[in-house]
């Protein structure tokens, strides 16, 4: 087998919830370049249809769903859609995501609840809807989860996000200890800071600097520094006993004390 044939995902059908954002987004073109057709399921329906017709221009299928993430219905109406357009799924990649620095005192519920739902709960209803159906298709699969470097150790001043991403760690090695019987290997992304705009919003000159300061690499990662690691664990090949894991890209982040 060539290096080529162990990352090709010709045949595949990849889902990309929240795939209409900036690195879902990305992430969701690197699969198609990589042979892979995408479903992109996002809330913002334009979104979802500018990363449609950037996946088309790759030479892929794309098709788009628009809905919550958080709703089981809208992810199990997604679910036949796809089925009926694309006709298979190998391939979740579970990327919605919301952010905010409210101070822990002035956080509302409301405020929690939103960011539980979206960062978290919709993770559990992606793993549910689509895990059932992967595990009823019985071919295998790879879940990838957008967990966060803010999960561990908590990062200050985004409380709720911070717990959501460690909901998300906890929940994708316990599906990965259940369904390695299936073969369906369960995954997270643990980034560290990107530009996505949920981050830029709170990001002021001294938290970049306290960021950098921390940062080994002295940068922000860029998009397109995601796709490798998500080519490789959705390859069943390279990536064929890598399961549970929280695979790190952080620029060091995660490695840095003083």
């Amino acid at each position: 087998m060539t290096i080529n044939e162990m990352f090709d995902l010709t045949g595949k059908v990849a889902v990309a919830i929240g795939g209409g954002g900036v690195l879902a987004g990305t992430i969701s073109t690197g699969l198609a370049e990589a042979g892979a057709d995408v479903a992109i399921f996002d809330l913002n329906g334009d979104n979802a249809q500018k990363q449609a017709d950037a996946i088309q221009a790759v030479g892929r299928k794309a098709i788009t769903i628009t809905g919550d993430a958080a709703s089981k219905t809208d992810l199990s109406r997604a679910l036949g859609d796809i089925l009926h357009k694309l006709g298979r799924i190998d391939i979740i990649l579970n990327a919605p995501g919301i952010n905010s620095a409210t101070p822990f005192f002035e956080i509302s519920e409301a405020e929690w609840e939103k960011i539980i739902n979206v960062n978290l709960k919709s993770i559990f209803l992606s793993c549910q809807v689509f895990g059932a159906h992967l595990i009823k298709q019985g071919q295998g699969g790879s879940i990838i989860n957008f967990s966060s470097s803010s999960a561990s150790p908590p990062l200050s001043k985004v409380f709720t996000y911070g717990v959501s991403k460690a909901g998300i760690n906890n929940l994708t090695q316990f599906l990965a200890r259940e369904w390695a019987p299936h073969k369906i290997r369960v995954n997270a992304l643990v980034p560290g800071f990107f530009p996505a705009e949920q981050n830029r919003k709170i990001l002021s000159e001294e938290r970049i600097a306290q960021i950098l300061g921390h940062t080994p690499m002295k940068r922000f990662g860029e998009a397109d520094e995601l796709i490798g690691a998500v080519l490789w664990l959705s390859s069943e090949k390279a990536s064929s006993f890598v399961t549970g894991s929280l695979v790190r890209i952080d620029g060091g982040f995660g490695a840095m004390t003083i």
